[in-house]
């Protein structure tokens, strides 16, 4: 482990000697109203680490561009080294908090269809003021040899919106709802990637199981104390053990498969490309040789072991994997999410080719 490259309130980055790599070290701390309220909390820091372990875990498993690499300890994971963008995103469901504040008039539980997007100027001295597209376009921020211009800022807003659609389906599945989020990005200054960085943990969001507030597991209880007693640090302790402990169901295995029957063994290489479509979307798929025309009894008997599967007709085989995965899709979030994170990408690179061709004019 080398030296400092950034400390904050609630964690150290340090650069990890030849490599590309850093080490981010959780801290048993607390903080709110930029730092105005701070108190130690005895493993805060493992609870934070499990707990952005596993949503990033789930989110490079969908195919979202993350910075994170691998846990390192029960308190640390190593990532790879970005430049950060002093922008934070902000995804709200319902209307609550500051927002309210900002927005008077507006009732409390209000529901944004599609998820209300904010940006927000890091600037702890002046509280994070809130940006306009506009402005963020107008600063002409340059991180890791990158202009951030209105593609970056496109690229940044479209994987915001993913990310917290992602974790709101995840959650569901738990029957917790994601009620906001915020995230950072950075630039890998090596590759100039725009990457999803910094920490996802239980002060990052408001979560409600139920969608009720009064059971509300966030930073927001910690907020919301009129006296910060230690029985209700111990509170807001438990509340996120709670949440990290859950988190890890968040990424189940499947509890369904897709199934394709080839009428002989001459139909094996396309059968593979089903099954290879499939794959990329997570959904089991298994191969099964009979010919309904010669051996009836036997194609029933095999329709039989799958009992209750549907059928789809399709004519090529990347359109076959896709349509399972999208049928499986209405009932697994995992699967949902990788087929998400995909449209995500192939949008970011169609970005990109327009940029270059705008570039090469």
């Amino acid at each position: 482990m080398g030296e400092v490259v950034i400390e904050g309130k609630t964690k150290v980055v340090h650069k990890i000697v030849g490599s590309e790599h850093v080490l981010l070290q959780s801290k048993d701390r607390i903080t709110a109203g930029d730092g105005d309220r701070a108190h130690d909390m005895k493993g805060k820091a493992a609870i934070s680490t499990a707990t952005t372990t596993a949503i990033f875990q789930l989110l490079n498993n969908a195919g979202i561009k993350t910075h994170f690499v691998k846990q390192h300890s029960d308190t640390a994971f190593i990532a790879n080294k970005c430049e950060m963008i002093p922008i934070e995103w902000v995804t709200r469901r319902i209307a609550t908090g500051s927002f309210l504040r900002r927005n008077p008039g507006v009732k409390e539980g209000y529901r944004f269809c599609p998820p209300k997007l904010e940006t927000f100027f890091k600037d702890d001295e002046n509280h994070d003021p809130q940006w306009s597209y506009e402005q963020c376009v107008a600063a002409q921020l340059t991180c890791g040899g990158v202009l951030i211009g209105p593609d970056e800022l496109d690229i940044m807003g479209k994987t915001t919106v993913t990310v917290f659609e992602i974790l709101e389906r995840s959650w569901a599945a738990l029957d917790c709802s994601l009620i906001d989020m915020k995230i950072e990005f950075g630039i890998n200054p090596t590759t100039g990637e725009i990457l999803l960085a910094d920490v996802i943990d239980s002060d990052s969001w408001r979560l409600w199981p139920a969608g009720d507030r009064r059971l509300m597991k966030d930073k927001q209880v910690y907020r919301e104390l009129k006296e910060v007693t230690q029985d209700a640090l111990d509170t807001v302790k438990r509340n996120f053990e709670w949440v990290a402990e859950r988190v890890q169901h968040l990424s189940p295995k499947p509890h369904a498969r897709a199934v394709v029957l080839m009428g002989s063994a001459s139909d094996m290489a396309h059968s593979e490309k089903i099954k290879s479509s499939c794959t990329t979307y997570g959904v089991p798929c298994e191969l099964r040789v009979t010919s309904a025309h010669k051996g009836t009894d036997e194609t029933l008997k095999i329709l039989a072991e799958y009992e209750g599967l549907g059928c789809s007709t399709v004519m090529f085989p990347e359109g076959a994997g896709l349509c399972a995965a999208q049928t499986l899709a209405m009932s697994d979030h995992v699967i949902w999410s990788k087929i998400r994170a995909k449209q995500l990408n192939t949008w970011i690179g169609l970005i990109h080719a327009d940029k270059k061709a705008r570039n090469d004019k």
